[in-house]
């Protein structure tokens, strides 16, 4: 099996950004989730409430991250700021401490996002010194994991063959088929057999030097309705209504990919391409 697509989120629920190369780190592929937008009591905004997010287009440059929509000017926010002002945020359940972006950041999100339930909307920073773990229960024995910004894991995993399954059911009610953007996983395998993933407990590449744990099947949730290009519900309800008829876990809900934890690699890098050995559950 080989590596196939490589994407970060460096905004949660903006757009992503495909790469060649990735560097790994604890918190997943460099740069993802590191920022957030957040309302006014800190609690995180995504998709699921304003899915027109899925217009803002996100690059990276040596200096700054650069939020780009069609209705404003390109944002600029600087890699590096001296005292930003410290929040306290949300992600789920999660409390964590964040650094806030500014007004001329929260201004454009507001003009592009619109309103929200009344509430501003703000830019938050994952700060460096936070460590937000990993729910433990699902965890070997000794493990331990952490992660910014994302819902719950540093890290997830598909296979080419579970898209090409859900495509193929959504064929037959006469839909068309989605891409793998509308499940925003971190790496993508060439493996055909649909849903594989499920069964495996390691994948690691570079002789080893590089082991991921596959940790929690994800739970699909209304995001996956939202065309990633446009920020529109196309079909409502849909591909997460056919997971949902899928069945794949034998458990109420549509679930799609793996959930990961880094357990050895730590600054080494994934490429498109990279070779990659899966040891069964």
């Amino acid at each position: 099996m080989k590596i196939t697509q490589l994407t970060i989120y460096p905004v949660k629920s903006l757009r992503g950004i495909s790469l060649e190369r990735a560097a790994l780190t604890e918190r997943g592929l460099a740069h993802d989730r590191q920022w957030m937008v957040v309302d006014d009591i800190g609690r995180f905004v995504t998709q699921r409430q304003l899915p027109g997010m899925a217009r803002i287009g996100v690059r990276l440059t040596d200096e700054a991250l650069v939020l780009e929509h069609p209705a404003a000017a390109p944002l600029v926010v600087p890699l590096e700021r001296a005292d930003q002002p410290r929040l306290p945020v949300y992600v789920w359940d999660d409390l964590c401490q964040a650094l806030d972006e500014g007004a001329e950041a929260a201004a454009w999100l507001g003009a592009v996002l619109g309103d929200f339930k009344g509430s501003g909307l703000s830019l938050v920073r994952f700060a460096p010194d936070q460590r937000r773990g990993v729910e433990p229960h699902y965890l070997a024995p000794g493990e331990q994991a952490h992660t910014a910004f994302a819902d719950g894991y540093p890290f997830l995993v598909v296979s080419e063959g579970s898209l090409d399954e859900v495509n193929r059911r959504l064929a037959a009610k006469g839909l068309a088929p989605v891409p793998m953007a509308r499940f925003r996983p971190s790496i993508v395998i060439d493996a055909a057999e649909p849903f594989t993933e499920d069964g495996w407990d390691e994948l690691s590449l570079h002789d080893g030097a590089v082991r991921l744990g596959l940790r929690k099947p994800c739970q699909r949730c209304k995001i996956t309705t939202v065309d990633q290009a446009t920020g529109e519900i196309a079909v409502p309800g849909e591909p997460l209504r056919t997971l949902v008829e899928m069945n794949t876990r034998r458990a109420p809900g549509g679930y799609f990919g793996q959930n990961a934890i880094l357990l050895a690699g730590g600054g080494r890098t994934l490429a498109v391409g990279d070779a990659l050995v899966a040891s069964p559950n």
